[in-house]
């Protein structure tokens, strides 16, 4: 994953739902180079944003063992921008999980306003037909989710703290 769209988890409940936050900042290049004149947080990276969310929380479920990829956005509704200076709150919750994808919704908030509501559809890979070599290096998304605080805020339905699996 070449860039983070969230800066932080705040929440994470294995299997059932996350949350995390995005601060919008003018010293992101694509914030300012979006709508010259008018700095927004291109509501594509929100939803990547939210799919990077819900892509951990369907992962983690399978232990991260198999290879999840962002299949549809079955909704996306904006009800206003995402502004320099403004901090989204992402909510992600599993609608569904199977053994060949899952389904997640997810709603963001700056402050107490509804900014967008989001449906998104992953699947996994057949590592058959889609063997590619590792989606990341060796350590690389233990890194990133160390970085985002996952480790501080994970854990199992039962409150036991979510595991440092070793494939990551």
């Amino acid at each position: 994953m070449r860039w983070f769209w969230i800066d932080r988890f705040t929440e994470f409940v294995s299997g059932s739902h996350t949350s995390g936050i995005k601060n919008v900042s003018l010293d992101e290049e694509v914030v300012d180079k979006y709508c010259p004149g008018f700095p927004v947080l291109p509501p594509t990276l929100v939803i990547e944003g939210m799919a990077q969310l819900g892509g951990i929380l369907v992962s983690e479920h399978f232990g991260f063992e198999k290879r999840c990829v962002l299949a549809k956005v079955g909704k996306a509704i904006f009800h206003q921008p995402a502004r320099t200076g403004d901090q989204l709150r992402y909510d992600v919750k599993v609608e569904s999980l199977q053994e060949t994808g899952a389904t997640v919704t997810g709603i963001s908030h700056i402050g107490e306003t509804l900014h967008a509501e989001i449906d998104l559809m992953f699947a996994f890979l057949d590592e058959d037909r889609f063997n590619t070599g590792p989606l990341f290096g060796p350590g690389d998304l233990e890194s990133m989710l160390r970085l985002m605080n996952f480790f501080h805020v994970a854990v199992k339905p039962d409150g036991t703290p979510v595991p440092v699996y070793e494939n990551l």
